[in-house]
């Protein structure tokens, strides 16, 4: 959580007050938001939820994506990418990432079978995917494609924003995210039908409050509604975005350019001036010296995060798909032809190159002299390890 304020405070007591805390008929908040985020990405429909997670289930879902499909997902995201996946009744298939710590366009390639019916790609901790290659080949091979943006809002991919390139795509305003009401979401989508089946999936009984839609057969879903605090909260985040996100790149161009000398390796960027600027990460030549740097500086590894990493992933290894065997996409007959063989080792690549990987994070409202005492402390660590 970056930057809440008074104005959250007022627009939320503004709310409570009136007693319309539903989002439905009587409110206008969420509605709002979603309007204004629909206009601030380009895109035509987009629909609040309570998670990250349940924003991409409904994507997927919107999708028509189910038993029977594969979808492939990066070796490092939050588990949610994965386990949304199984929600919708699919199997995840997992996938390297490159040293820009975002999937390999060529591991897509590679990897899509009889069964893919979609990629996943992440934009992990406010970095951005390539998405011109990874369009080329969707397009090419015709799968899906559903961005997780949750770790990336207000990021784009060469002057484009995230979540605009894939067919339907989540959000999270997740206590940690750049923008946040605590806990919630949205998925967005440029289609009409889409647009439907995720509202469809957010809210099982929407259409007694939108009214029925005569092309769509409602079906069961989990509620995963926002409320008009939500509502409230993300119109205030709404306003702070940008300034926050250009004073996140400002702090990480900065770093960059006065450690350019130090011999330290910036991980690969895929689009340097657009994406969040929320994280500094340089690839160190070894674990070790990795290990030795984040401890030298302070920061974390890639690798090491306990949450992020494929390995970390229990529910799949043991797959538990579901809180009942019947309903476990594992035991699905439909889902007998997936690929369902995960092994810690199945993307060594990917471990190396995470475990070699110091991140260090960024703040919006860092002081330039707690700045520049950073910078010392990367340069001599970047001195003291690679040394000799």
């Amino acid at each position: 959580m970056y930057r809440v304020g008074q104005k959250e405070i007022d627009a939320i007591a503004k709310v409570l007050r009136s007693g319309n805390v539903f989002r439905y008929n009587i409110g206008g908040e969420c509605g709002r938001f979603e309007q204004r985020y629909a206009e601030y990405l380009g895109v035509k429909h987009v629909h609040m939820t309570s998670s990250g997670t349940t924003a991409l289930t409904a994507a997927l879902v919107g999708l028509g994506i189910g038993p029977g499909d594969e979808v492939l997902v990066p070796a490092c995201t939050y588990m949610a990418s994965a386990v949304s996946v199984l929600a919708s009744g699919a199997i995840p298939v997992v996938v390297d990432v490159d040293e820009s710590i975002t999937i390999d366009p060529d591991a897509v390639a590679d990897a899509i079978g009889p069964r893919t019916r979609a990629v996943m790609p992440v934009h992990m901790w406010g970095l951005v995917c390539d998405m011109a290659p990874i369009m080329r080949i969707a397009r090419k091979r015709k799968i899906l494609v559903v961005e997780d943006c949750c770790q990336c809002v207000g990021g784009s991919y060469r002057g484009r924003k995230v979540g605009t390139f894939g067919h339907a795509n989540g959000f999270s305003f997740n206590y940690y995210k750049n923008m946040t009401c605590g806990e919630g979401g949205a998925a967005v989508t440029h289609r009409k039908a889409v647009a439907e089946r995720i509202r469809c999936m957010v809210d099982c009984c929407n259409y007694y409050w939108t009214g029925r839609q005569k092309d769509l057969r409602p079906f069961i879903s989990n509620g995963s509604r926002a409320s008009e605090l939500e509502g409230a909260m993300m119109n205030c985040q709404l306003d702070r975005l940008d300034g926050m996100i250009n004073a996140l790149r400002r702090q990480k161009h900065r770093i960059l350019k006065e450690t350019a000398k130090t011999g330290l390796v910036p991980i690969q960027a895929n689009s340097l001036d657009s994406e969040c600027g929320s994280h500094v990460m340089y690839l160190l030549p070894t674990a070790e010296q990795a290990e030795r740097f984040a401890k030298l500086v302070g920061c974390g590894i890639a690798g090491k995060t306990g949450r992020h990493v494929y390995t970390e992933w229990d529910q799949l290894f043991t797959h538990q798909g579901a809180h009942h065997p019947a309903l476990n996409p594992y035991n699905l007959p439909e889902n007998k032809r997936c690929r369902t063989a995960y092994t810690k080792d199945m993307c060594a690549r990917s471990l190396d190159i995470l475990n070699r990987t110091a991140m260090l994070g960024n703040h919006p409202d860092r002081k330039r002299a707690q700045v520049t005492a950073l910078i010392r402390k990367i340069k001599a660590a970047a001195k003291e390890v690679l040394k000799g």
